[in-house]
């Protein structure tokens, strides 16, 4: 049954074995670490699946793709002499090797791996993907290489959504094995993720009467921040502070991300904390972020107006990067008050703190993992409905009265934030500068010691070894597979084979129809109906070959062409199908004169 299937008492902590009380599935990471020696001297060979929008800053910004555009960067310094790029065409590798030059890492070699040759990844042996689809790539793995080739890794970001709920539940069924994993990046996701997966299996189990799930690893490795590009220039806080036109006695509370009510944080707790400490201090607030829309800014500014008239609100556009600079360096504290599920970790908090500032956070999901409430800020508590009050919501959600946007917008509006506790907190920092000076610098070297990327990459580098070592010596869980394509993504021509009136065999018999030149053929790849095919076209030099070597009298089989011009049977059928397709040949399956079709 290979080593069993280890727990994580404590964060980022290796604990004792135990099995799971119900099913036999591979949930989480053991304990077994690598020596490695620095930041950059490698154990482990990698692939990283590279679709350009998973690591940019531009256009619409989103959690997923600061952290992917951060994780590059922390390949980029660790700096391996190679990495392989598992990208839809070779363009790709070449934008990711850019990206890594531009980095820091000129001298990393990128190799290509193109998507639709994946058994290539046995050479690094590992893929890695920026969200948690692997399932995707595990039947990519069964179908062209085997499942002990190489592993998959994948990460975790929102879990509320549709579409990656479905993506973790497939993961019950997906030929994954325990030398896979998905990152989770706090424990509460993680728990939320063995939700899933136990309530799938149990259906599964009670439907069918399946006993045997093999689940990848469930590692808990948070997202990091590169805390030295974080670091406040203190001789920048004068004129920045003057730049928003704030004096030194007035005490900046900021808030940065999406400014969204209903997808990120609710602004209520906030405001009437705030209001509550103006009346006895100068508080300005900055709300530094991007609205999604025209009514979700009149909101938020309609509500401060009437819940904190005495806090002093400034917005800022948080995608200018030199304004973001102004509005760190002026902040005296920061604030998250986040209360929605569609958050899993939350980065922003640890920017914070790797900048000095001590933070006001909800007690809620990553968060809970990454302040330590009274030493680098305050958490302050949260309270929502206990499990099974939200089937309605599941149900709308699933039925699509509710879009998502709306999905987490109305449960948030079922999650309290403390407000009197938010006041506390608040109140304690506005009045307190030493106790400001203090939690900022005890946040500021949490985030160093367990946030730095130079940390989070050697954690991850540690896994993949964890990994390979588990790929190279344990039993596999379940005999091999004798089908090896997805049951839901069949072959078309399997599928649908019932749908026209016949298939092409290696007897059937064709000859070329009289008239047709080779150039004409060769010419019907570029019509405008045509062309866009382009990746099952015969190339012009099939073309020419298949045609030549046929008369406008003779018939002729796949099996006798195949003879004539070098080629297998197998590689002829869409060739000679699209030839018949566009008027260059024809079939005949039961003329006296045309041979038997098979």
């Amino acid at each position: 049954m290979g080593r069993p299937f280890l727990l994580r008492q404590g964060l980022f902590e290796p604990a004792l074995a135990t099995k799971h009380p119900r099913h036999a599935i591979a949930l989480f990471l053991t304990g077994r670490s690598a020596a490695l020696t620095g930041y950059g001297q490698f154990m482990s060979k990698f692939a990283i699946y590279y679709e350009p929008e998973a690591y940019s800053l531009k256009g619409k910004l989103m959690g997923r793709q600061s952290a992917g555009a951060a994780f590059m960067r922390a390949v980029a310094k660790a700096a391996p002499e190679r990495v392989w790029a598992y990208a839809r065409a070779r363009a790709g590798a070449e934008q990711m090797a850019r990206e890594l030059a531009e980095s820091g890492a000129p001298k990393t070699g990128v190799a290509w791996v193109p998507f639709m040759d994946p058994k290539r990844l046995a050479e690094p042996g590992l893929l890695y993907r920026p969200d948690p689809r692997i399932f995707v790539d595990a039947w990519m793995r069964l179908s062209h290489a085997n499942p002990r080739a190489y592993s998959l890794c994948g990460v975790t970001h929102t879990t509320a959504s549709q579409s990656v709920m479905e993506a973790l539940a497939g993961l019950v069924t997906a030929p994954l094995e325990e030398w896979d994993a998905i990152v989770c990046t706090s424990r509460a996701v993680r728990d939320s993720v063995r939700s899933l997966l136990e309530n799938n299996a149990e259906y599964l189990r009670e439907r069918t009467g399946a006993t045997r799930f093999t689940l990848p690893q469930l590692p808990v490795i948070p997202l990091g921040v590169h805390c030295d590009t974080l670091a406040l220039d203190e001789g920048r806080r004068a004129a920045a502070r003057a730049t928003f036109g704030i004096g030194e006695d007035e005490t900046v509370v900021i808030f940065v991300g999406r400014l969204s009510f209903h997808g990120k944080a609710h602004p209520v707790p906030m405001y009437l904390g705030l209001e509550a400490c103006a009346k006895d201090s100068k508080v300005t607030l900055i709300q530094a972020g991007w609205f999604g829309n025209d009514q979700t800014e009149k909101a938020f500014k309609d509500d401060a107006e009437t819940l904190c008239p005495s806090v002093r609100t400034i917005y800022v556009d948080g995608r200018d990067q030199e304004q973001l600079r102004d509005v760190w360096a002026s902040a005296d504290i920061f604030t998250s008050l986040s209360d929605n599920v569609q958050e899993t970790f939350g980065l922003t908090p640890i920017e914070a703190m790797a900048s000095g500032l001590p933070v006001v956070v909800s007690d809620w999901d990553g968060y809970k993992d990454t302040v330590r409430d009274g030493i680098d800020g305050f958490r302050v508590p949260t309270t929502t409905l206990p499990p099974g009050s939200g089937t309605v919501l599941a149900d709308r959600f699933d039925i699509g009265i509710d879009n998502y946007d709306i999905y987490c917008g109305v449960t948030s509006q079922l999650v309290a934030v403390d407000v009197a506790a938010v006041t506390e907190a608040y109140r304690k920092l506005i009045t307190d500068p030493a106790l400001r000076r203090r939690m900022g610098e005890a946040a500021r070297q949490r985030a160093r010691a367990t946030f730095d990327w130079t940390v989070v990459f050697r954690r991850y580098q540690e896994l993949w070894d964890d990994l390979g070592e588990r790929r190279r010596s344990d039993a596999s869980l379940h005999p091999p597979l004798t089908r090896r394509r997805r049951p839901d993504r069949p072959d078309p021509f399997t599928m649908f084979a019932s749908y026209p009136t016949r298939a092409i065999g290696a007897k059937t018999g064709f000859r070329r129809i009289p008239g047709t030149s080779v150039d004409a053929a060769i010419a019907r790849r570029d019509l405008g109906s045509t062309k866009f095919a382009a990746v099952v076209l015969p190339p012009p030099e099939t073309i020419t070959l298949i045609l030549e070597a046929l008369t406008e009298t003779e018939w002729t089989t796949l099996e006798t062409l195949a003879a004539r011009t070098g080629r297998t049977v197998a590689a002829l059928l869409g060739p000679v199908a699209w030839l018949s397709k566009v008027g260059a040949l024809q079939f005949d399956f039961g003329s006296a004169s045309a041979p038997a079709a098979s």
